[in-house]
Formats: structure tokens, sequence, C-alpha cells
């Protein structure tokens, strides 16, 4: 019989591709994971990993049982999912992990309703940006998600999570008001080619959207500075250190001082923002409130 904790451990390793990776993920040391997988592999009778470079992948036998594991653990969220709605279960903890603005235009509002019509639920919130959320909810960390679209996210279908899709934003140009384009009622990116750009680090997700966009418009953009503060970046847009894309959510009420927004024309990048959960999870009487509350924040938020 295969022990589903175990299963646990192996979804743990492929996603994180290193034992010792998953172990900090899960809290557990790296040698007890080595000891669960190698039980997992007696039980199976299979060899499910082998090393890569630094890290390990599955064989070929680990795949078939990480496709089975993904359908065994889901199954066994919507067991917990239906237990608790037997119970009554509308009162406890939900931790939410969620990305700054998102806090600040969906989780709060939502937060708020709840606080009105399900009282007995309370909300825990944990900043991570757009692409740690996700991690987080498939190792246990977080019960849902408040994420974006990224380079490298699980794809929609991916059958480990659940999705309800929240809001699309358009990123807007931000510029230094004494910037030969200041004046114009919108600009295309390719104008900016020749510019110094302020951008979020590698691996935030608004990151590869700049990239993304600067290069269907034909260019490479030359990131002069990087900040994953949107305050930071307005702010050396302002003071004429070189141009930004920004979403739009994230200039409401900014101060600009020097800077000035624009529209960008044309096909605009486009930041979407979805709540995830552990898949068989959406039912649970604890998070399907959240998500229910997360969505009617969210209404009238889509710009796209």
């Amino acid at each position: 019989m295969i022990d589903p904790r175990r299963l646990r451990i192996l979804r743990a390793v492929a996603d994180h591709r290193t034992v010792t990776a998953a172990a900090a993920a899960l809290y557990l040391t790296p040698s007890a994971v080595s000891q669960q997988l190698a039980a997992l592999e007696q039980e199976t009778g299979h060899t499910l990993l082998i090393r890569s470079g630094r890290g390990v992948r599955l064989t070929a036998a680990g795949e078939i049982l990480l496709a089975h594991a993904n359908a065994v653990l889901s199954q066994l969220e919507r067991a917990e999912a239906e237990l608790a709605a037997y119970a009554g279960g509308a009162a406890g903890e939900v931790t939410v992990a969620a990305f700054a603005t998102g806090i600040a235009e969906v989780l709060a509002p939502a937060i708020g309703r709840l606080a009105d019509e399900h009282p007995g639920i309370r909300v825990r919130v944990r900043d991570a940006e757009g692409d740690e959320s996700l991690p987080m909810v498939l190792d246990g960390e977080a019960d849902l998600a408040l994420a974006v679209e990224y380079r490298g996210a699980p794809r929609e279908d991916d059958r480990r999570l659940a999705r309800v899709p929240l809001y699309a934003e358009p990123f807007d140009a931000v510029l230094h008001s004494a910037h030969p384009l200041a004046g114009a009622a919108r600009v295309e990116l390719a104008q900016l080619a020749d510019s110094d750009w302020i951008g979020q680090y590698p691996g935030n997700p608004c990151h590869d959207v700049m990239l993304l966009a600067c290069e269907l418009a034909g260019f490479e953009p030359r990131l002069a500075h990087s900040s994953d503060d949107f305050r930071a970046v307005v702010a050396l847009a302002g003071a004429g250190a070189g141009v930004a894309l920004v979403p739009r959510s994230a200039l409401r009420g900014m101060e600009l001082k020097d800077a000035v927004v624009l529209p960008v024309a044309g096909p605009a990048a486009t930041r979407r923002v979805f709540a995830a959960v552990r898949r068989g999870a959406e039912a649970h009487p604890l998070l399907s409130p959240v998500l229910e509350a997360l969505a009617g924040a969210a209404a009238g938020l889509s710009t796209d």
C-alpha cells in the first residue's frame, strides 16, 4: 500500500527539483525526505528519481506515479472539504499568500466582506510576490494564492490547482514630465526603445511582462535600474532616470511628482490576476467563501 504522505513528498521534489529545496518547503530535513522517497521506491518496486546535475529528476516510473499522486491528493482535498462541510465547518483560519497590490486592491476589501458575511472565518495574510504564492499553496504553506500569470507558471489545466480568474489590467508607461513624449495622449513602446528603463528584478512576473512587451515592439530594453517596489520605480522615472511600465492598479493614489502616466498604444502589456487553491479544496467551507469574496471584490477591476 502506498503511503499518501510520501506522495506529497514526491510531488514536492518534482516541483523543487532538489531534495534540499523540497525538504525546506515541507519543513523536513533532507535526510527525512530521502528516507521517505526510499520507502516509496520500496513500496512501488521502481526507481522514481535519478540525479541530474546538482538536482534530481523523475524517472518514467516517477512521472507515472506523479500523475496518480496529483489525482490522489486532489481527491483527499475533496474528502477533507466534504467532511468539513458535513461538520458545518465555516469557522477557522485561512492563510492567503498574495502580492502587495493584490492585497490592497482585492484581498483587503474581501476581508471586509468576510467579516460581515462569514465572521467565523479568519484570514491570515502572507505577503508574497506573484510567482511565490503558487508554490506556497502546493507545499501546504498557504491555503490560497492570489497570483499573476508569469513565464513558467503552472498551466491553467494543471491538475494540482483549481483557479478562479479575478481581473486583468494593462501596464501604463511612466515617463519624466520633461520627456519629449510626456504630452502625448498615448505612447508606443517602440518610441521608447532608446531610453534607459526601470524595471523589476528577474524572477518578478512584472519583469517578464516588460521584456515580452518590448520584444513584441521590436527591441530589448536597456535596464538601467531595478526595484520590486512600484513607488521606487515611479520615483526614479520622475527623477528622469528612465522610463517604466507599471500595472495600472499599482498607480492608483500614488504621488507622481514629476512623473506622467501614459496608456500604451497597440497591444498593451497585461497582468492577469487569479486566485488558486489545491485542486479538490475549492469546495471547502472555509475556502469557498473566501474565493467568492475575492471574486466580488475584484468585480469591475478588469480593464483589459
